[in-house]
This record gives structure tokens, sequence and C-alpha cells, in this order.
């Protein structure tokens, strides 16, 4: 007997068509609901990066590929609780590009919605840096989950302004091909398995995503300032410079660059090009 769920799934111009559809209706949502939402999402990215986080501490005796498959996993739990427990991310409404380029949604509902729910992603991120600070977890595994905060942060600051940009290019097109994938889902354990995938990819690869570095390297932050006699022994112990983690160079040197990228990878790569493919009318 055939299963009803794989003959009724939607097929990819279907899939266009609904993207389409939920872009119109997240580029016109209320400015409360964009926020609050977006709260939530950037507090779900941050309980998949310190899942990431942990999974890392002491794991410098396993081949560094295999570390990262275990950090890609559990990463993937972010996007899990958002795309099945409903709230609102930055990076993935890149997609909203789609209705914008149907002339469907304004420019102005489009940098509405992104302004309104990046903030909101960042207040959500954060705030959860401080509470897991506070919490005192970054001293568990005898200070090994405290290394891989600080190893994590100061390795973001690391990279020229233009690689940080594709890297963030690379990143947000595996996030919006996870997101387009979920589209075609009829079930929550579809969208499950369609997001693990991609999400644990761009990890494996190093890539860069706006809304996780609005909590990996807060929480860098927060221990090197509000405990530096735990943070200078852990650098001295593992010959790390924290002299680059600043506010500053995380807005300008990761952030801004990241978020760049973020935006063309999704919205461009993924947004436009299934745009161009299926949604295009031309003359």
């Amino acid at each position: 007997m055939n299963n009803p769920g794989i003959s009724n799934a939607p097929l990819p111009a279907d899939m266009a068509r609904k993207a389409e559809e939920i872009g119109v209706k997240k580029a016109r949502g209320s400015a409360f609901h964009l926020f609050s939402l977006g709260v939530l999402a950037g507090a779900f990215v941050a309980i998949g990066a310190f899942f990431s986080t942990t999974v890392s501490a002491g794991a410098g005796a396993m081949p560094y590929g295999f570390t990262r498959l275990l950090m890609g996993l559990a990463f993937s739990v972010g996007l899990v609780l958002i795309v099945v427990g409903g709230a609102e991310l930055f990076t993935g409404n890149t997609l909203i590009m789609m209705a914008w380029a149907s002339r469907k949604v304004s420019t102005l509902e489009l940098l509405r919605n992104w302004v309104i729910v990046y903030t909101g992603n960042f207040v959500g991120s954060v705030a959860t840096a401080a509470l897991v600070f506070l919490s005192g977890q970054y001293t568990f595994g005898g200070g090994a989950v405290g290394k891989a905060i600080l190893s994590v942060g100061v390795a973001k600051l690391n990279f020229t302004f233009t690689q940080a940009v594709f890297l963030g290019v690379l990143c947000n097109a595996l996030v919006c091909l996870a997101v387009w994938l979920t589209y075609s889902a009829i079930t929550t354990t579809d969208k499950i398995l369609a997001i693990v995938f991609p999400i644990t990819a761009f990890v494996v690869a190093g890539f860069e995503h706006s809304v996780a570095n609005m909590y990996f390297l807060p929480i860098a932050l927060f221990v090197r300032q509000f405990d530096p006699a735990f943070a200078g022994k852990i650098a001295t112990d593992a010959g790390l410079a924290l002299e680059k983690l600043t506010w500053g160079n995380f807005l300008l040197h990761n952030l801004l660059p990241v978020t760049i990228g973020n935006i063309i990878g999704g919205g461009v790569m993924v947004g436009m090009v299934y745009w161009m493919i299926y949604l295009w009318k031309r003359a």
C-alpha cells in the first residue's frame, strides 16, 4: 500500500509558492509578535550553541572532523526548536526575498521584518549567554567548557572581513536550504530530518552564522570580562591570545561581515535562485 504522506508531499514548485506565501505573512506580522518570536529564536539558537560547545569540550584527542560532526549534530537542535516550536530567525527570513521579488512584499516591509527579527535574535542570544555565564556552566569539566568557549571566540575574530563574508554566504545557503526542505515536510519527523543534515554540514565545515555568533562571542566576552582569573589561566594554559576579544571587534569584524554574507547566501543563492526557477513570470 502506498504511503499517502509521500504522495502528498509538496514538489519544488509547490514549495516555492509556499515560501512566497510564508514570506508575505512574515513581512506583515505585528512588531510585537516578530520581536517576541525573534527573542525565542535567538534563545533557541543559543541552546544549540551551548550544546555544541559542551560537546566539543575536552575533545582534543578526537579527530577534528569527528568532533565537528558531533558539534553539528548538537547544534541542529536550535533550528529544530525554531521550526517545530515556532520562532522567527533572521537568517531563515532572508527567504522573504522570494515574496519581495514577486512584488508581493515591499522593500520597506522586507527590511522591517529583518530589523525587528534581527534585534529580537540579538536580545535572545545575548540574554541566554548571560544566563549561561551566571550559571557557571563554563567551569564544568574542570574548565574544559570554558576553554572551548574562549577558543571559539578567539577563532571567530581571526578571520579577515572578506573571509567572514564568504563564510557567512556558505553558512546561510545551507541554513536556508534546510528551511526550504521543511516546506516539503508532512510530519514533524520530516521537518527534523530535513534540518539536521544541512545544519550539521555548515557546522562541520566551519561556516559562520550571525545569530549563533550572537551567543558564541558574548559568552566568551562575559567569561573574559567578569571572570578574568579563570580566563587568564585558560589563556595561559591553552596559548590563547584574548586581546582581540572585545565588543567592538565582535560587532565590526565578525557580526557585520557575517550578516552581510548570510543575506547573500540565503536571500540570493537560495531564495532568488528558486524564485527565478519557479516563480519568475517571464514575458
